[in-house]
Formats: C-alpha cells, structure tokens, sequence
C-alpha cells in the first residue's frame, strides 16, 4: 500500500475543526512562486500550480525510469499547500485578493534529494516542453503553530481565524508573522468535485510564548 502522509501524520494534515497548537519539522518542498488574485481562471496561480504537479508525478513515476532515486517507495502525492502574504498586512486581507502574494507548495518524500529534484525538471521540461524556471526546491522550518480544520468556503475562513486567535490568547501565546513565517493554508478537497460549504482546508498561523 502507497505511503499517505495525510494518514501517516495526521497531526498535521487532519486536525480536528477546532484550535490546537503544533510544532511542525523541517520538509522538503516543490515550492513555485508568485502573485495576485488565485481565482483569475487563466492567472499566474493555476499555472504555478500545473507545474507542481507536473514535477511531483514525475518524481512519483520515476520508479518506471531510468532515473532510479535511492531510498524510494511508493507514496500518494502530499495535498497542494500555499503560504500567503501581503505587503503592510498582518496575516491576510481577503477583500484585496490581487494584492496576494504567495508560495504554491507541494511537499516531497524525504528520500528526494535537490538532485533528484534538478533532474525532475529537466525530465518534465523535455516531455512536456514546458518552461519550469519557476519552480523550486525549498526547505522550511514551520516551528510552532496554532492550526484548525475550517469546513467551507474559502471566502468564510475569517471566521475559523478569528477562533484560532483568541484560542491562542487563552493559551498564553501570541501570533509571530514574519517574512519567513506566514498565513498556511493545506487544500485537502478538489474544488472541481467538493461544493464549497465542504471544502476541507487545514488553516496555520505562526505563534510565539508570551
């Protein structure tokens, strides 16, 4: 059976629709850049995110190559994340979406070494003769975080926030955004086959100890 982080680490991907804090290690990531409104239908965010998945199942698929990654086994590609931001906003502002910006995501097996990475891309550009320059092999320390499953539309997700904060005042913690720690979303429904009052998405904030 392929190996399922979503059921391998729940504690990061399946959280209960309630705050709860988690301190996350360091992962790997395909990581692809960018900005502006996500819902644009032809806009920067579909594109970055067609490439992700076209360098994850390359990765995935190579087991039928020549290209043999030592340490591989078989493994259900991790759900797309994003880390959003917006320059003079403390988290985010979801009536200014064109002011988005954002790291797209896909996280990586560790066994995928930035080799094996480079030579993902170079496999993807020759089959698909496609233009893969923006696309990156990141590393990131999230660290300790408050996070919540919010059921529903995107657009209702201030509501979640709003809980996730005052739970983490109760706590004795405080919110730490920075330029490396930022609004996380992980998608863990298909928009084109999930209606939006079930859409699944794992909500994660950095936070500090008062």
């Amino acid at each position: 059976m392929a190996f399922d982080f979503k059921k391998e680490y729940k504690e990061f991907y399946l959280p209960k629709n309630k705050p709860g804090i988690v301190n996350l290690p360091t992962m790997n990531f395909i990581a692809v850049p960018g900005q502006g409104d996500p819902n644009l239908p032809d806009g920067e965010y579909k594109q970055a995110i067609g490439l992700l998945y076209a360098i994850a199942y390359t990765i995935k698929m190579s087991k039928k190559g020549a290209h043999q990654i030592q340490g591989y086994f078989d493994y259900v590609v991790p759900p797309l994340e994003g880390f959003w931001w917006q320059e003079g906003v403390t988290g985010v502002d979801y009536g200014h979406k064109e002011n988005f910006q954002w790291i797209s995501v896909i996280r990586l097996p560790d066994f995928v070494t930035e080799r094996d990475f480079h030579w993902a891309v170079h496999e993807a550009t020759q089959k698909k003769k496609t233009d893969f320059s923006k696309v990156e092999f990141w590393t990131y320390q999230e660290g300790l975080c408050v996070q919540c499953m919010h059921i529903g539309a995107y657009d209702d997700e201030p509501a979640t926030v709003a809980q996730m904060h005052n739970y983490i005042k109760e706590q004795g913690y405080e919110l730490d955004f920075n330029r490396q720690r930022l609004h996380h979303e992980i998608y863990l429904s298909d928009t084109r086959k999930v209606a939006p009052e079930k859409l699944k998405t794992v909500i994660r904030h950095p936070i500090r100890k008062v």
